[in-house]
């Protein structure tokens, strides 16, 4: 099995972040957190996006011909 496979650990950031009481934050430190989540929404899409095509070109130079 992979490493990549295997589910996350429940200690990870995202998950900290769910559990997060989001009640001591004002409106505007709200707004500044909801930027930088954006911010890492794309930067993890592009990751994944980059990742896809590499699993993509590999997948073609290893596939079998005629397959």
């Amino acid at each position: 099995m992979d490493l990549d496979d295997l589910p996350r650990p429940k200690g990870d950031a995202a998950s900290a972040l769910a559990r997060e009481d989001l009640a001591p934050y004002s409106q505007e430190e709200l707004g500044e957190r909801i930027a930088l989540l954006e911010a890492e929404i794309a930067r993890v899409r592009a990751h994944a996006d980059k990742a896809a095509a590499h699993r993509n070109a590999a997948d073609a130079l290893f596939r079998k011909p005629g397959a």
